[in-house]
C-alpha cells in the first residue's frame, strides 16, 4: 500500500530522444503521460527504479512549458546515485518524474526590472534556455512584450554546450531583445573557437556594461558551480547590485 501510494506521485517519462555533447554530456527528452505546469526557471524530480526504491534527484528543466516534451541536459557523474543511470538510457526507456515542478528560481517579474544578466556553468544554462524559449514562444503568440535578456555561459570547451549552442545563437541573431555571449576557459583544448575566452565571471561585468545592465535597471542571476557563484555575487555587489536582485541556483554534486 505504502509503495502505491509513493509512487503515486510521479508520473512516466518516455525517452523520445536524446543527444550526446561529449562523454560526460547529454540532452535527454521525454514524453510524459500526462500534463505537467511550471514556471521557466523551475526544475523536475526525476527519478528511476533501483533495488525496488525510486532514486531520484533534481534537474533543472530546458524546455518551455508551451513545448510538448520535457528536456534536461545532463553531467555524468560516474560516482553519482542517477546520472549513470541516464547513461543507461535508450530511445522507449521511461523514467520517474515528480508530478510537481517546483523551484523559485524563474525570472524576477517582481521587482519592475525589465533587464536580466544571466550567467551560467554548462548545464547552468538549462533555466536560462526555458526562459528565453518561452518568452520567444510567448511574444509569437501576442502575449508577452519581451524583456531584455543577456545570457552569458562559460564552459572548458565549447562543444560541451552541444546543439544548446547554436539555438542561442541563432535566437540572438534573430531577436533584439536578446544577446548570448559564450565564453570558453580552456580555448588552447578548442583550437578552433575564435569567441570569448575565460570563466563565465570573468566577462559578466564587460559585458553587463558595455550592454548596459547595471544596478538601476537589471536582476541578475547566476546558475551552476557554486564558487562560479560566489565569484559573480562578489563582482555583482562590487557594482552595487542590491541582495535582492541577485539570485543563485547552485550545483551540487550528490554522491550518496
Amino acid at each position: 500500500m505504502q509503495r502505491r501510494s509513493s509512487r503515486s506521485r510521479y508520473c512516466m517519462g518516455e525517452l523520445i530522444e536524446r543527444e550526446d555533447f561529449s562523454e560526460d554530456l547529454a540532452a535527454f527528452k521525454f514524453k510524459t503521460d500526462q500534463q505537467l505546469p511550471f514556471i521557466p526557471g523551475q526544475y523536475a524530480t526525476i527519478g528511476f527504479e533501483v533495488n525496488e526504491k525510486i532514486v531520484q534527484r533534481p534537474y533543472s528543466i530546458v524546455s518551455s512549458p508551451h513545448e510538448p516534451f520535457m528536456e534536461v541536459f545532463v553531467e555524468l557523474v560516474p560516482e553519482g546515485a542517477t546520472t549513470p543511470l541516464f547513461w543507461e538510457l535508450k530511445l522507449g526507456d521511461k523514467v520517474f518524474i515528480r508530478d510537481r515542478l517546483v523551484g523559485k528560481f524563474v525570472m524576477d517579474t517582481e521587482s519592475g526590472m525589465t533587464r536580466h544578466l544571466m550567467a551560467g556553468t554548462v548545464t547552468g544554462a538549462a533555466p536560462y534556455i526555458s526562459i528565453v524559449r518561452t518568452q520567444k514562444i510567448e511574444q509569437e503568440q501576442g502575449k508577452s512584450s519581451p524583456h531584455q535578456i543577456l545570457v552569458i555561459v562559460g564552459a572548458s570547451r565549447s562543444w560541451e554546450l552541444g546543439y544548446y549552442m547554436d539555438e542561442l545563437n541563432e535566437l540572438a541573431a534573430q531577436e533584439e531583445w536578446f544577446s548570448f555571449v559564450p565564453t570558453v576557459s580552456r580555448p588552447w583544448e578548442d583550437t578552433d573557437w575564435d569567441g570569448e575566452s575565460g570563466r563565465a565571471e570573468d566577462v559578466i561585468r564587460k559585458y553587463g556594461d558595455q550592454m548596459g545592465f547595471d544596478h538601476m535597471n537589471s536582476v541578475v542571476y547566476a546558475c551552476g558551480h557554486p564558487q562560479m557563484i560566489e565569484n559573480s555575487k562578489a563582482i555583482w555587489a562590487r557594482a552595487r547590485f542590491p541582495e535582492e536582485r541577485i539570485k543563485e541556483e547552485k550545483f551540487f554534486v550528490i554522491k550518496e
